[in-house]
């Protein structure tokens, strides 16, 4: 598939108006290396330290039926961490934009094309599930665990800082998770808010410490997924868990949002959910 870089991407100058297509086309989906991102971390371009995937809901999924009647619905795309590449938001934005006013003979056909498209992309299969927009799959829920934000703590450190993380001698199993994620796009500077979620099995960490760190990435410039990479690897190397969970659930802009976790191999999420702010 062409790789061009369109001019209606986000990198454009903030203000500028995108020339959103009416028409179906794969070759808007801009896919990026995730290696280039993940070599800084010491992830090399073999075998990955963690398994995982990268959830998208898009909230604006629309297109034509046979007969030209709008069809909508919520997609659900799921990306494995090991494919070759992630997507940029704003290419994929307008890429499903092209669905609109293009005429499909089934919500099978749609699903189908989702996915070729995507895998073309990624360099993996992708999975895709079409939902109703009313659909209980979709009634948002809490995430499970103890929350930190009401920790009384002072925080004068708004970049990631590894050395934050501390662990004692107990052994412990917990899940851990805060609403005060914040990220910067690296392509438009625009802030990033969302959820963290970490659940281990080893060194008791330091709650404080923990808050401390996650809330350093409040003037970080990176990908969603790369962020969730970031912290499972100073987890990994600071902490020494047994086993250990990312969940990121970050909310939704131009109608979608992005979800990614890394585990350790045998991890899984808990069972998809959403939050009331996504």
């Amino acid at each position: 598939m062409s790789q061009h870089r369109p001019e209606t991407l986000e990198h454009a100058p903030l203000g500028r108006d995108s020339a959103y297509p009416e028409r179906y086309d794969a070759a808007l989906l801009y896919p990026i290396p995730r290696a280039a991102n993940r070599a800084p971390l010491g992830i090399g371009e073999g075998a990955l330290p963690f398994v995982g995937e990268d959830e998208w809901h898009a909230f604006e999924t629309s297109w034509l039926n046979a007969r030209g009647k709008p069809v909508v619905a919520v997609a659900r795309f799921r990306l494995p961490a090991d494919s070759t590449n992630l997507i940029e938001s704003k290419s994929w934005k307008l890429y499903l934009n092209g669905f609109n006013q293009t005429r499909f003979e089934s919500r099978e056909a749609v699903a189908e094309i989702l996915k070729r498209d995507l895998a073309a992309a990624a360099g993996a299969p992708v999975a895709v599930e079409l939902f109703a927009v009313d659909d209980e799959a979709l009634t948002p829920r809490s995430l499970p665990g103890e929350c930190l934000d009401d920790l009384d703590i002072e925080v004068d450190r708004y970049t990631p800082s590894a050395e934050l993380l501390t662990v004692g001698d107990e052994i412990v199993e917990e899940t851990l998770y805060s609403h005060l994620l914040k990220s910067n796009c690296p392509v438009t500077g625009q802030p990033d808010w969302g959820s963290v979620l970490i659940r281990y099995r080893g060194p008791r960490l330091d709650r404080e410490g923990l808050l401390r760190y996650l809330i350093g990435y409040r003037q970080h410039q990176d990908f969603h997924e790369h962020c969730v990479e970031h912290i499972f690897m100073d987890l990994l190397e600071r902490a020494r868990p047994e086993r250990l969970l990312v969940l990121a659930r970050y909310v939704r802009r131009g109608g979608l949002d992005i979800s990614p976790w890394r585990g350790t191999p045998g991890e899984r999420p808990p069972e998809p959910l959403r939050l009331a702010r996504q």
